[in-house]
This record gives structure tokens, C-alpha cells and sequence, in this order.
């Protein structure tokens, strides 16, 4: 899902707003989930996930081309972490729709997810 489904989504379930104002709602809340990750800070929301930022470290790399030795300078880079019951939601909506394709499945060897409940 792109931020302009979920935009239209929230405006088709909320017929009282404008759907001006739910773009400027779900604007406001990816940005003030950046503004704080950019400071260093935890962002959980109940129920969905956490995201925080965490450091990678520098090491020596290769260039792909020539395969020379390469330093890679330490990072920081965003880490999301969804909750339990979402991943068990998930699984289940996987489960109960097992016509669709999935590239997850195929990753596997399997082309269905009937292929994942057996």
C-alpha cells in the first residue's frame, strides 16, 4: 500500500472529512515519525509496531566490480519491529486466502499459498 491508498482509504471510511484533511493527517503523522526518528528517539504505536534507529557499524566492504577492499563508513539506518499479534493477523489472513500468489511463497519453491498450509 502506497501513502495515496491508505489517504483514500481513511477519506472513503470517514465520509465527514475532507479529503484534504486526511492527507494533511496521515502527512502530519509519517512526520513526526520522521522528526523523531531523525533525533535518535522510539516511535511504538500500540497494537501496529516500535521503529527506532539503530547503528551499523563501519567495516571493510568490496567494490562489486573491481573487488578491491573498500571502508564503509558506520551508519544510521531506521529498524521497525511490528507487533506479535499483527504477524499472527497476518498469517491467518494468508491462511484463509489461499488462491492468491504470493512472492514470499515463491522465495520457497511454492507458488500458493495452499502450498504454505500443507
Amino acid at each position: 500500500m502506497i501513502r495515496s491508498e491508505l489517504i483514500q482509504i481513511i477519506a472513503d471510511e470517514n465520509p465527514h472529512l475532507y479529503q484534504r484533511d486526511v492527507e494533511r493527517i496521515v502527512n502530519t503523522v509519517f512526520s513526526e515519525i520522521t522528526e523523531a526518528l531523525a533525533k535518535g528517539d522510539r516511535v511504538e504505536l500500540r497494537g501496529f509496531g516500535a521503529f527506532s534507529v539503530k547503528l551499523r557499524d563501519a567495516r571493510m566492504g568490496r567494490n562489486p566490480r573491481t573487488g578491491e577492499a573498500v571502508k564503509v563508513e558506520s551508519k544510521l539506518y531506521p529498524f521497525s519491529k511490528q507487533v506479535n499479534f499483527l504477524e499472527i493477523v497476518l498469517t491467518e489472513e494468508l491462511r484463509k486466502n489461499a488462491f492468491i500468489t504470493h512472492p514470499i511463497l515463491n522465495f520457497f519453491g511454492n507458488n500458493t499459498c495452499s502450498d504454505f498450509n500443507s
